[in-house]
């Protein structure tokens, strides 16, 4: 299997409908932590849900659009990432993460999104990082300044997820401020 190290045990891999069965244990072992933030969590009760969650992003990735990975440590899946939109012609793209509670404040989530973003402005052109969360998502929130985002606004009750509707925030990092943050 294809795999980028992030150093300390840890390694960024694709994540594919094959490792359905492993991806649905993992939300299962991690539903209360990932569950007030993640809407797809709740639907992923199974070896068929989680298939049919990770099909459209590796036929997406096929046509040059959005992907799926995951983060594992030791050889355990801890989280995961994903281009939820990936726009070449465009120039933009979003990310997102979900990371298990035990594998926080080790900068995986960190690493990893450094990694893709490297590759989506310096191979793949991109103009335009994204990055949304709901504002009382403080572990979400503390990524994207780490990375140098600017918040450039929130949408007011933008969607609804557990009988409440949310606020979402809108994070944004440029090619030209991405480069310019690595040769500081």
């Amino acid at each position: 299997m294809l795999s980028l190290p992030l150093g300390d045990g840890a390694e960024l891999r694709p994540l594919e409908p094959w490792q359905a069965a492993e991806f649905a244990a993992y939300v299962g072992r991690h539903i209360d932590h990932l569950g007030p933030w993640l809407p797809w969590s709740r639907a992923m009760t199974g070896e068929a849900e989680a298939r049919a969650f990770l099909q459209p992003y590796a036929d997406d990735t096929a046509r040059d659009g959005r992907r799926m990975y995951s983060v594992w440590l030791d050889g355990e899946l801890v989280g995961g990432t994903l281009f939820r939109v990936f726009d070449a012609p465009a120039g933009t793209c979003e990310l997102g993460v979900w990371l298990a509670p035990e594998a926080t404040g080790r900068g995986l989530v960190s690493r990893a999104v450094t990694a893709m973003i490297d590759w989506a402005v310096d191979v793949r052109g991109i103009r335009r990082v994204e990055w949304q969360c709901v504002p009382e998502n403080a572990a979400s929130r503390a990524v994207a300044t780490r990375l140098g985002m600017t918040l450039e606004g929130t949408r007011r009750r933008a969607f609804e997820h557990d009988g409440r509707l949310w606020d979402v925030e809108l994070w944004a990092l440029l090619a030209e401020e991405w480069r310019a943050r690595r040769t500081a």
